[in-house]
C-alpha cells in the first residue's frame, strides 16, 4: 500500500462521517432534482465539475432501500459506470455488497430516475474503463494505491441489455 495513505482512513469515525455526508448529499440532491449536489468539483486544481448520481440499492440484510451519491461516467450506449472506491478504504462499500445480492437498482441522474441492472465490470471492461475513470477523477488512482483490494468498477445497464 501507498505510504501516503491517510492515517485513520478505516476508522469507525471516518466511516460514520462519510455516511453522514452521503445522507445529507442524497437528501439535498433529491430535494433539488440534482441542481444542488449533482456536480462535484474535484481537488488538485482539476478544473471541471464531475457529475454525481444517486444509486439506490436494497440492503442485503435489512431489505431497506439505501442510497449513495456517486461520481459517474456515462458511456456511449447509455450505460453508467461507477466506482466502488469508498475512498480507498480496506472494504468494498455497502452499496457494492448489496448489488451482488440484488442487482436491480434505481439510478437518479438529475431529476431523471431509471431502473437499472448493476454488474461488476469484467477484467477486460475494467482495464478499458479505469483510465477513463481516473481521467474523470484522478483521486481514484490514489484510492487504488491505498488499498490491497482491486477497486470494482460497476456498470449500471438498462434492463434487457
Amino acid at each position: 500500500m501507498d505510504p501516503t495513505r491517510p492515517p485513520g482512513l478505516d476508522a469507525p469515525s471516518t466511516l460514520r462521517a462519510v455516511k453522514a455526508v452521503s445522507r445529507l448529499n442524497a437528501a439535498v440532491y433529491r430535494a433539488t432534482g440534482g441542481r444542488v449536489g449533482g456536480r462535484f468539483r474535484a481537488h488538485r486544481g482539476f478544473p471541471r465539475a464531475i457529475p454525481v448520481c444517486l444509486l439506490t440499492t436494497r440492503g442485503r440484510k435489512s431489505g431497506r432501500l439505501r442510497t449513495a451519491p456517486l461520481l459517474y461516467l456515462e458511456l456511449e450506449d447509455g450505460t453508467v459506470a461507477v466506482v466502488a472506491s469508498q475512498g480507498g478504504m480496506a472494504r468494498n462499500p455497502m452499496w457494492y455488497r448489496n448489488i451482488l445480492d440484488e442487482p436491480r437498482v434505481v439510478l437518479q441522474t438529475g431529476a431523471d430516475m431509471t431502473v437499472r441492472r448493476a454488474r461488476t465490470a469484467t477484467p477486460e471492461e475494467r482495464a478499458e474503463l479505469w483510465p477513463r475513470l481516473v481521467e474523470l477523477y484522478p483521486e481514484y488512482a490514489d484510492y487504488q494505491s491505498w488499498t490491497d483490494r482491486e477497486i470494482p468498477v460497476v456498470l449500471l445497464e438498462h434492463p434487457g441489455r
